[in-house]
């Protein structure tokens, strides 16, 4: 086996734990429900997830890597971010679990149309073309007059655009923060939004012994999932990486049908693999631009 081979094994080794993590969190937001409202969930969530990152931090004696530096951005970053994870929480509450899933992968397409605006970032005809075919597989998927449009897809939809000025907003903060900086703020402040938006009905609802094991799941099943995608893009180019993450959706089709007896649509799996037609071109243009600029360089010397 090749070195290049190994790689793409240890990739896709990776990538199988972020779809187990991703799908594992749908499911637990999903169980969770009935007995906890979405900023519950969030709170709950971001105070494992803090507990988690103190510990890394002290145990690799990184504390120092923990700023205020750009304060007002992180929490810009992780306001628009616990906007869109409530929104996805309540989505897979309520929603046939792979039209969420379909319906977030459009977040990448989101950052194409939004980087122009926010990043700078030329917008050049094959993005746009890869925008519009991915926003058509979004028509096909919700099929918009043939079906009515549930609240829980408009809220999926919604979370892939909370999502994508995250990303965003993220970009700016790794040109001055470490990665370690970047998830402590975000669990510390999500924790704070997330018991200031639960109690202002002045109750909080407490874990119980059946409850407790699918919040501690959801916030480590969120911190494992970006965990192994960073390590699987660390080995592979991204145009190995996606195909695998593209995984998720029958996994968690074939989950919904045998957890919740969701049926399979059709439309869901085609819109979904239109959605990811425009990404994967995308990330094969930006790909080639960056190989052609490395050529140029290397025979200008």
């Amino acid at each position: 086996m090749s070195h290049a081979q190994k790689d793409v094994l240890k990739a896709g080794l990776w990538m199988t734990g972020a779809i187990a993590s991703f799908s594992s969190m749908a499911v637990a937001g999903r169980e969770l429900s009935s007995a906890h409202d979405t900023f519950e969930i969030m709170m709950y969530r971001s105070i494992v997830g803090f507990v988690v990152v103190a510990t890394v931090l002290t145990l690799t004696r990184n504390w120092h890597q923990v700023s205020a530096e750009r304060l007002g951005l992180h929490a810009l970053r992780n306001t628009l971010h616990f906007t869109g994870q409530n929104l996805w929480f309540y989505a897979v509450a309520v929603a046939p679990l792979a039209q969420v899933f379909a319906l977030e992968f459009t977040q990448p397409l989101w950052v194409i149309l939004l980087s122009p605006l926010f990043l700078n970032e030329r917008l050049t005809p094959l993005r746009l073309i890869a925008a519009l075919i991915g926003f058509s597989g979004v028509l096909i998927v919700t099929r918009p007059g043939a079906a009515p449009l549930s609240p829980g897809l408009i809220t999926a939809a919604a979370s892939a655009v909370f999502f994508a000025f995250t990303t965003i907003t993220t970009k700016k903060l790794t040109r001055c923060a470490s990665i370690g900086c970047i998830v402590f703020w975000l669990t510390a402040m999500q924790a704070v939004l997330g018991a200031t938006a639960a109690g202002i009905d002045g109750q909080i609802a407490l874990p119980t012994m059946q409850t407790a094991p699918y919040l501690i799941l959801v916030g480590l099943a969120g911190l494992l999932a970006h965990f192994c995608i960073t390590n699987a893009l660390s080995i592979a180019p991204a145009t190995v990486v996606i195909p695998f993450d593209f995984a998720r959706l029958p996994t968690i089709a074939v989950i919904g049908m045998i957890l919740y007896h969701e049926p399979i649509d059709h439309w869901v799996l085609i819109g979904a693999a239109v959605i990811f037609t425009g990404i994967f071109l995308n990330i094969w243009s930006e790909n080639r631009n960056s190989l052609a600029t490395v050529q140029n360089c290397s025979g200008s010397k």
